[in-house]
């Protein structure tokens, strides 16, 4: 799938990628659904026995199934799905899935892991074929900030540490948490130009790396 004249004005479709359980009504992925109407779920089904390749294929049909140029924001182990799905439905860089938000990745490789993350080991290690945002907690019950940082590094994507607010979840506090909408849209402008054209791989983490007010501090109002 290439890009068009047709394509150039269109804004990015963005899909939510929820973790193991599914996000509830009071999780910001939930929220921004609410708040923004270009925002839909992936319904990945077995929410509760997640399986990987099921998760995967459920991840592709709704990337081949949306308008183009797609930006994924996952949680948890959702991460981890769209690395999978990354490495096993590879793309050219930045189409039709031009960026992700990366939310509390799961640490699927940790001794004593959850029986419902296990099959989702070992995480995929390959550069990610679209700009990236890692955001973590320094008190993530679910993955210590340095294993998250490795995984950052590991995918290419530029990482933030959001302070310590547990999983980033509904749990944390952060409401609609503006400061992740923020983070959104550098992935946006980070996925293409301001007519759709797509930008370079150097662009891209230049934009995403660029400081900007209060980025790490999500439970800031």
């Amino acid at each position: 799938m290439t890009r068009s004249a047709l394509d150039l004005s269109v804004r990015p479709t963005i899909l939510t990628v929820p973790g193991l359980g599914n996000s509830g009504p009071a999780h910001w992925q939930t929220l921004w659904e609410r708040h923004r109407p270009d925002v839909a779920r992936v319904d990945l089904g077995m929410w509760d026995r997640p399986h990987r390749n099921s998760w995967v294929t459920k991840l592709d049909q709704a990337v081949a199934a949306a308008r183009a140029p797609v930006v994924l924001v996952a949680h948890s182990l959702g991460c981890i799905a769209v690395a999978w799905w990354a490495s096993l439905s590879p793309q050219p860089y930045g189409w039709p899935v031009a960026g992700a938000l990366l939310v509390a990745p799961a640490d699927v490789d940790r001794d004593g892991v959850a029986a419902e993350l296990a099959p989702f080991a070992p995480a995929p290690r390959a550069p990610l074929p679209f700009p990236s945002i890692v955001v973590a907690s320094t008190d993530d019950p679910w993955i210590g900030v340095d294993r998250a940082h490795s995984l950052a590094v590991d995918w290419g994507s530029h990482f933030v540490e959001a302070g310590p607010y547990g999983h980033l979840n509904a749990a944390s506090g952060l409401g609609l948490w503006r400061e992740g909408l923020d983070l959104l849209d550098r992935v946006i402008d980070a996925g293409g130009g301001p007519n759709g054209e797509a930008r370079s791989p150097g662009d891209a983490r230049a934009i995403l790396s660029m400081p900007r007010p209060a980025e790490v501090r999500p439970g800031m109002r």
